[in-house]
């Protein structure tokens, strides 16, 4: 059995006990869009005539802009970091570095959604933007719950926002699934007691998602697809 196989096999199983839910992260995980704000962050730090290098732009992946502003030393230190972020916001340019679609993330929502599966992004983004990304997988009219960066006092790594998901849905978080391609995004889900964490690849090697405690790493969402929707192609 491939491990996708097997992937394939503990998601099933696990969605299938009451009180089940899939919780999805929307950045690098969903959509292919690490990229897209890494260059919004270079082309805001360059505006500003600040040199900083890609490892430190890294630090704000899967994380609130907000918080690592706040957190992180740097040429900010001393100014309001929710004025940063939106100045970063401001410097996106999905024109020129447009986000993908992660493949099997439309068919994963769509197929759990259909199966009667309660299903719910959970992302350090903004509600104006995760909107987009799923009107861009189009599945937006699907029923997906959405935990935003509006939403939780406290962001990733803090197990706040996949806490409110499972209490969002009526979920049992030992009952969910979770999929998240960072570190801060893993620690979350773990944190909020997931009882099935996968990492994605996108943004970082099998090895350190699995070190930050993912049960299993994948290249895409293909084996969070449903049995029954995989069936139709």
């Amino acid at each position: 059995m491939t491990p996708g196989h097997d992937v394939a096999g503990r998601v099933a199983a696990t969605l299938a006990a009451p009180g089940a839910a899939l919780l999805l992260d929307l950045d690098g995980t969903l959509v292919d869009s690490e990229a897209t704000h890494r260059a919004a962050f270079h082309r805001y730090f360059r505006r500003r005539g600040w040199q900083v290098d890609d490892d430190t732009v890294r630090a704000f992946a899967g994380r609130r802009g907000t918080e690592v502003f706040a957190e992180l030393d740097g040429p900010w230190a001393g100014e309001d970091p929710h004025e940063l972020t939106l100045a970063v916001l401001d410097s996106l340019d999905v024109a020129v570095d447009p986000p993908a679609p992660v493949p099997g993330a439309a068919r994963a929502i769509a197929g759990w959604r259909e199966a009667g599966i309660p299903v719910a992004v959970v992302t350090s983004a903004r509600r104006s933007w995760a909107r987009g990304a799923l009107a861009m997988l189009d599945v937006a009219d699907l029923g997906v719950e959405l935990v935003t960066a509006e939403d939780t006092a406290a962001g990733k790594p803090d197990p706040a926002p996949y806490r409110h998901a499972a209490r969002l849905l009526g979920a049992d978080p030992a009952a969910c699934v979770a999929a998240e391609d960072t570190p801060a995004g893993l620690a979350s889900a773990l944190g909020a007691g997931v009882g099935l964490v996968l990492g994605v690849t996108t943004s970082h090697p099998g090895e350190v998602l699995r070190a930050a405690g993912a049960h299993a790493a994948v290249a895409d969402l293909e084996p969070l697809v449903p049995p029954a929707q995989r069936a139709r192609r």
